[in-house]
C-alpha cells in the first residue's frame, strides 16, 4: 500500500502530469483539497472510488482514512492543488505516515505561479533587470518570518509571486511600490487555467482599484515586476552575433 500526494496543478485538467492522470484515473481511494481542485480533475476519478473532500477534515481525520486504506491495502492518491511543495501542508502527512510505517511519494504538478505568466504571456525573467523570481505570500494567521516581510524581499527588486494575498492587495502595492516605483507593472490572474480565469493589469499606482472594482479577494495570484514589462533587454542567447557552445556568432 502507498499514498501518492498529487500535484493537481492550476486548474486545467489537460495541465497535469501523465502520472498524476494515470493515478487518478486508477485509484480507489481519493483524498482532494475542496475546492481548490477544479471538478473538472477530479472528473478523472472513476465512479465507484471513495472521494473524501478534505476541507472540512483535520489531520487525524485524514490520517484515519489512510490507516483504514492500509489495512486493506489500498492505495491513496491524496490531491492538491498545484504543486504540493508550495504551501501544500504535506509535511505533517508525510510526518505521520513516517510515523506508521507507510510508503509515499510525490508527484509534482504546475503551480499556479506558472500558470499565471502563461496567461499573462509574460517571461517572469528578463536581462538585466531581473534573474530571479521569488515566491511568497503576506502574513496571516501564519506569520511570516520577519526577514522574510514583503519589505525586505522587494529590496532584491526580483520578480515577485505573491499566493494568497489578493484581500492584501492595497498593502502589498504599498510597499512594493516604495522599492520597484508606482509606474512598475503589475497584474493580478484570477483563478488561472479554470474556464472563469480573469486577468487585471495596471501598474502597482492602480492595480488595487483594478482589484477591487472586479471584485476579486481571493484564489488569486499577484505577480509584480519590471520583467512583466513590454520594454526590456532581448535575451543575447538568439542574438546572430551571439556565440556559445553550438553556434559562432556572426559578424555584424
Amino acid at each position: 500500500m502507498k499514498v501518492y500526494f498529487v500535484g493537481a496543478g492550476p486548474g486545467d485538467p489537460e495541465l497535469i502530469t501523465v502520472k498524476a492522470q494515470r493515478l487518478l484515473q486508477n485509484c480507489q481511494i481519493c483524498i482532494y483539497a475542496g475546492s481548490l481542485v477544479s471538478p473538472a480533475v477530479l472528473e478523472l476519478v472513476p465512479h465507484h472510488a471513495e472521494k473524501h473532500d478534505s476541507a472540512s477534515l483535520d489531520l487525524d481525520e485524514i490520517v484515519a482514512i489512510v490507516r483504514d486504506a492500509a489495512r486493506r491495502d489500498i492505495d491513496v492518491v491524496r490531491v492538491h492543488s498545484g504543486d504540493p511543495s508550495i504551501y501544500g501542508a504535506i509535511r505533517e502527512q508525510m510526518t505521520e505516515l513516517d510515523r506508521l510505517g507507510i510508503e509515499y511519494e510525490v508527484v509534482p504538478g504546475v503551480s499556479s505561479f506558472q500558470a499565471a505568466a502563461a496567461a499573462l504571456k509574460s517571461e517572469l525573467t528578463a536581462p538585466e533587470i531581473a534573474q530571479t523570481i521569488i515566491l511568497t505570500r503576506t502574513s496571516g494567521r501564519t506569520p511570516m518570518p520577519a526577514e522574510q516581510d514583503l519589505e525586505i524581499l522587494a529590496a532584491t527588486h526580483a520578480t515577485l509571486c505573491v499566493f494568497l494575498s489578493a484581500h492584501k492587495i492595497e498593502g502589498v502595492a504599498e510597499t512594493l511600490a516604495r522599492h520597484y516605483g508606482r509606474e512598475c507593472p503589475a497584474a493580478v490572474v484570477y483563478r488561472a487555467s479554470w474556464p472563469d480565469q480573469q486577468i487585471i493589469r495596471g501598474t502597482l499606482a492602480d492595480i488595487a482599484e483594478k482589484l477591487s472594482a472586479a471584485g476579486i479577494r481571493k484564489t488569486a495570484m499577484i505577480v509584480v515586476g519590471h520583467a512583466l514589462s513590454r520594454d526590456v533587454p532581448a535575451s543575447k542567447l538568439y542574438d546572430p552575433a551571439f556565440t556559445h557552445e553550438y553556434r559562432t556568432g556572426k559578424e555584424p
